[in-house]
């Protein structure tokens, strides 16, 4: 297995089943997703989002729908979360931005997914590198990845 990714040598070994689809850098979630031929509501987005200092999660997003704030707020029992600047991001991650997953990053942060996400079968999500994409089934997914389910999204 070719492992030139935090993300990829983090799930050498694992018992999770996956593929790797590589591909030119995408301008959009729209290009990323016709560049794997998959649905844009299958492509996973993975959100860093600040709770207070030092204390971030991960929230995964498919391509078709938005982080709602006040539904993600509530849920998180929060008055405020905000999303860090690249270089923090990258800082806390280890990964640029549009190349951020929770596997292989620098710490390992809580996962919540959206509700959406159980059920969808085939779903992509980054490798940890641009145009590095990890095709894998949805719940599957979430179990390897101990995420926490909940409606946190809006269609866009």
């Amino acid at each position: 297995m070719d492992t030139d990714t935090p993300a990829l040598r983090a799930l050498e070994g694992s018992d999770l089943s996956f593929d790797v689809v590589r591909t030119e850098r995408a301008r959009s979630v729209e290009e990323s997703a016709s560049f794997q031929e998959i649905e844009v509501g299958n492509l996973l987005k993975t959100i860093v989002v600040r709770r207070a200092e030092d204390d971030y999660l991960f929230v995964l997003v498919p391509g078709d729908r938005a982080v709602d704030w006040p539904k993600l707020r509530a849920h998180l029992g929060v008055s405020r979360i905000s999303l860090p600047d690249a270089d923090e991001a990258r800082a806390v991650t280890g990964y640029e931005r549009g190349a951020i997953t929770p596997f292989g990053a620098e710490r390992s942060w809580s996962v919540l997914a959206d509700a959406t996400i159980p059920g969808k079968g085939r779903v992509a999500i980054g490798g940890g590198g641009h145009g590095v994409n990890l095709h894998v089934d949805a719940d599957a997914l979430l179990g390897a990845l101990g995420a926490e389910t909940a409606d946190v999204t809006k269609g866009r």
